[in-house]
């Protein structure tokens, strides 16, 4: 079996979908895309693709390894999300190929079922609040909720009860035992990230996200000391992560491969991906159903019900 043809797909609003082609009529689907930065993504995979034509696309250790390190410049979000989706594709043609999902390819499942979040708003407590009851109502037992705008260095009170009111409308109104996440998006400096992580321990809260930005080592290792859990890494994108927080939470369309999960177990990190549509979806279930240290994925059911891949193709085939 050879491969035949690498063809990307933008899709509104910022997605960016890889189809590998195969001479005996078997494709696979991967997600290489980095947000805000489809067209510059998909080029990036246009550059690799000379070198995979006419290539054994189950050879996935050795073509990753070459596309990795056979440049001059190495790594980078654009270089690793190119990598990422041309891994996901080549692990769902090897599956496809020898008849079995790709959790048996990568030990076998340790889970016949998975708990998942799902993302509300977060900039009014009333809307945040109807928000949770809905996905409650869906059936989901937890959500990930904006937890503020961007604050200065050093911010204003006024911004930290607008942040505590939002928390407290859906604690108040969902109960004691439904899950809560608040994501930072890296918007807050350590100082009022300090802050907001005493004012917000009251709220028994499922993780705090990027309380900072990823790369803030110094910072994460001096916020993941109090009580409520810390998710981070999402911006990850190398075979690496230091050993910072109680979440890992990496986007599996910018971690360059899928066999990079193992480093969680390693370093005794919970890992939570999250996926916003139907393609990262099965890949993600796929991998993670043969992850032994693992927590909750984001879910998000608006964007996989417009995706315009059928549940029947890709990683949802068997």
């Amino acid at each position: 079996m050879k491969i035949t043809k690498l063809t990307t797909y933008l899709v509104p609003p910022r997605w960016c979908f890889l189809k590998i082609e195969t001479d005996e009529g078997i494709v696979g689907w991967g997600e290489p895309v980095v947000e805000g930065r489809a067209l510059t993504t998909a080029t990036a995979v246009a550059e690799l693709a000379d070198y995979l034509i006419g290539k054994d696309p189950c050879n996935i250790e050795d073509h990753w390894t070459v596309l990795y390190r056979g440049g001059f410049y190495r790594g980078g979000a654009i270089h690793m999300s190119a990598l990422a989706g041309i891994d996901q594709a080549l692990w769902d043609i090897k599956g496809k190929a020898l008849g079995v999902p790709v959790h048996q390819l990568l030990g076998g499942k340790v889970r016949d079922k998975i708990r998942v979040y799902s993302w509300v708003g977060g900039d009014r407590p009333s809307e945040t609040l109807a928000q949770a009851r809905e996905k409650s109502a869906s059936g989901f037992t937890a959500v990930k909720m904006n937890a503020s705008e961007e604050l200065q260095i050093v911010d204003t009170y006024d911004k930290v009860d607008q942040v505590i009111a939002n928390v407290a409308a859906v604690r108040e109104g969902m109960g004691p035992h439904f899950g809560i996440g608040v994501d930072f998006h890296g918007r807050v400096h350590k100082p009022m990230a300090k802050v907001l992580f005493k004012e917000l321990e009251p709220f028994r809260l499922m993780f705090i996200e990027e309380p900072v930005l990823s790369e803030n080592y110094e910072a994460l290792k001096e916020l993941a000391l109090p009580l409520t859990p810390v998710a981070s890494l999402k911006r990850a994108r190398s075979q690496t992560w230091p050993r910072l927080t109680t979440w890992a939470s990496p986007s599996i369309a910018r971690s360059g491969r899928l066999r990079s999960r193992p480093t969680f177990n390693w370093t005794r990190t919970v890992t939570t991906p999250s996926f916003r549509n139907k393609v990262s979806a099965f890949i993600i279930i796929r991998a993670t159903t043969s992850l032994i240290i693992f927590a909750i994925p984001r879910c998000s059911p608006t964007a996989m019900d417009t995706s315009p891949f059928p549940t029947d193709r890709a990683w949802a085939s068997r």
